[in-house]
This record gives structure tokens, C-alpha cells and sequence, in this order.
């Protein structure tokens, strides 16, 4: 049964990794719950979240939680079992697997206070559980597309990357990377209908993205020079413009720009054959140029185990590789196993950008 505590527990003097618990009729409020109770949460970590919801829910899964309100800058409780919440309210009763557009202001409420946390010192970094981006629209935030979105006109920044990296590459090293299980895919566009890809395909948008990916590929990841391949647009990436011309008239003239300035930046290349591991053998990650010609087969590489990662914030952000299952929630089905490794890998990024 959970409980609902104002007591004081030992204190890890850490920054914590602040865990926005989602979309509250998901999976995202079970899973930081399972990882607290299951004694599987990463040591400094808060949730960001409705305490009373997250009660009821431990309870109904019958889950051993000691929840412990507390507050951006207060004294982290810690201990076998405890999660440390940093209050935010409900806007509207909420029942498993059943969504409310009238909460659409507490998820985004949840994400503002993470992201106000990260920016006052108050938290190393934030780790994002599954949003629900039809209720959240539904809700009245209109122009919503992401997280990924989100987070960038929230830090003022004018362009990040979207990258999903495997567990087994979030720990390999360039020698140990295999190219078949260890993947790290880049996007060059994110959640845009298909019909609108081509002409998001741009020079400048392909150079702005290569130079964030390979920056963080240095300062996040450590790695010293960054080996990215470069999926092409079309089949065949074009096949010499006989299936699309934006290989030659963008990709091509663009990638060599970038070569120019120092950096391995490798392709276009057909992204029917880039995805194996003969051709990912020597390469840190990929830029693909649409969302399902990359994530589709990092998925199928590492479905359950992998991490989002922004790139280009101010801040560290992760998330899991998954959406809300509504379908699952509140059955106590669904797998931690994604939010661990966001938020382990949300440490180690803090740690890194700190060092």
C-alpha cells in the first residue's frame, strides 16, 4: 500500500534527475512507481507529478511506495522505497487508460516545472515519461507537437535534434560498437505529416542539425570525432535523380559543406542498406531524415531499452522510447525497463556536462 509521507529520510545531497510522470491516464505515473518500488530508481531522482494520483495508483497495483512531497531546492529524501515528488495538481479526476483534455495543463504544468528546476540549479537534469499529444492538443495547446518541440521554444533555442539511442550503445565505445544492437539515430525532422518531409529538407535545416549531433556527440557523449552517416531522402537515395532530385540539388552539396569544416560526415546513403551492420560497423550514429526511417529500426533493434535523448538544450533532457499504452495502464503490464535507462542515462549526461 502507498503512503503519503512529510517525514524526513536520510538525504542525498546530490542535484536530482526531475521525472515528469506524463500523461496521468498512461503508463508513465506506474512505471516511476514500479522503478521506487522495485528499488530500481536511480539514486537522486524526483518525480514531477500529482502525489494524490500517484498514491492511489501504488496502491491499486499494490506497489510499496512511500511518496514524500517536497520541493525544488529542498533536501532530497532518500531510502529503500521512497520517492521524493515535487507537487503538481491534477486538473481533473483521472482513471487509467481513460484520457481527460482537462488535464492537458497539468502535463505541461509538470514539463515547466522540470524545465524551471534544471535552469534555477535545482535539478541536474530531466527525464520525460510518455505525453499523450492528441489530449494535450484537445486540451487547448493547439499548436503542441512534442516534447522535443516543447523543450526548444521553452529554452529559447532555435533548433535541437531528436536522437534514440539503444542501451547497448548508450554504454559502448567506439570499439565496442557493433552497428546491430548498438544504434544511435539522429532526426532531421521530427513529427511532421509526410506529405511536408521533402520540403523540410533543406540546406540549412541539414547543417544546423549535423552541427548539434556533432557537438554532442563531443561534449554528452565523449566522443573525440564523431563518425555520422547521412540517410538519403529518396529510395535509393535518388538513384542519380531518376527517384527525386533532393540528394543531389541539397544533400549532397550540403554534406560536403560540412565535410569542409572538419567534420566525418558520411553519405547520403540508400537507408534500406545503412541500417545493417556491415555498413554501421564504423559509425557513432546515423542522421536520418524523417521520424519512421530511422526510429522504426532503432526500435526493432532496441524496443524496451532504449533512450531519447534532446540535443542542443541548455539543459539534459531524456525520455523513453515508448508512448502512454493506454491499454495497459494501471494493470501493472506494462515494462520500467525504457524509463531506467532514460533516467540512468540522465545522470550520466549531467555528469559528463559537469565534468
Amino acid at each position: 500500500m502507498a503512503t503519503l509521507k512529510v517525514t524526513q529520510h536520510s538525504v542525498d545531497s546530490r542535484l536530482p534527475v526531475a521525472i515528469t510522470t506524463g500523461e496521468p491516464a498512461g503508463i508513465g505515473p506506474e512505471l516511476v512507481l514500479m522503478l521506487a518500488a522495485n528499488g530500481e530508481l536511480p539514486p537522486a531522482s524526483v518525480a514531477v507529478g500529482d502525489p494524490a494520483m500517484l498514491s492511489v495508483r501504488a496502491a491499486a497495483l499494490g506497489l510499496e511506495v512511500t511518496l514524500v512531497p517536497c520541493q525544488p531546492g529542498d533536501p532530497l529524501p532518500d531510502g529503500d522505497g521512497v520517492l521524493p515528488v515535487w507537487p503538481v495538481a491534477l486538473r481533473a479526476p483521472c482513471a487509467p487508460g481513460t484520457l481527460n483534455p482537462a488535464n492537458a495543463d497539468y502535463v505541461i504544468e509538470t514539463l515547466t516545472v522540470a524545465v524551471e528546476a534544471c535552469r534555477a540549479g535545482h535539478a541536474a537534469a530531466m527525464t520525460t515519461a510518455p505525453l499523450h499529444k492528441g489530449v494535450i492538443i484537445d486540451g487547448g495547446h493547439t499548436g503542441f507537437t512534442g516534447h522535443t518541440e516543447w523543450l526548444r521554444d521553452a529554452c529559447g533555442v532555435d533548433e535541437v535534434v531528436m536522437m534514440l539511442a539503444t542501451d547497448d550503445a548508450l554504454h559502448a565505445t567506439r570499439a565496442g560498437f557493433d552497428g546491430s544492437s548498438d544504434l544511435r539515430v539522429a532526426l532531421a525532422t521530427t513529427h511532421l505529416p509526410l506529405r511536408e518531409v521533402a520540403d523540410a529538407i533543406t540546406a540549412e535545416r541539414i547543417t544546423r542539425i549535423a552541427r548539434i549531433l556533432d557537438a554532442d556527440l563531443r561534449d554528452q557523449f565523449g566522443i573525440a570525432a564523431p563518425r555520422i552517416a547521412v540517410c538519403g531522402l529518396n529510395p535509393h537515395a535518388g538513384e542519380d535523380g531518376h527517384l527525386g532530385r533532393e540528394e543531389i540539388d541539397i544533400i549532397i552539396p550540403t554534406l560536403a559543406a560540412l565535410r569542409a569544416e572538419g567534420r566525418d560526415i558520411r553519405g547520403p546513403y540508400p537507408a534500406d542498406t545503412l541500417f545493417t551492420p556491415r555498413h554501421l560497423v564504423d559509425v557513432d550514429a546515423v542522421l536520418a531524415m524523417y521520424h519512421d526511417q530511422g526510429l522504426a529500426v532503432l526500435k526493432y533493434a532496441g524496443f524496451g531499452s532504449a533512450a531519447n535523448i534532446t540535443l542542443g538544450l541548455p539543459l539534459v533532457r531524456t525520455s523513453v522510447d515508448h508512448g502512454t499504452a493506454l491499454d495497459l495502464a494501471g494493470k501493472g503490464l506494462a515494462s520500467p525497463a525504457s524509463l531506467g535507462v532514460a533516467i540512468a542515462l540522465a545522470r550520466r549526461l549531467a555528469d559528463q556536462r559537469a565534468a
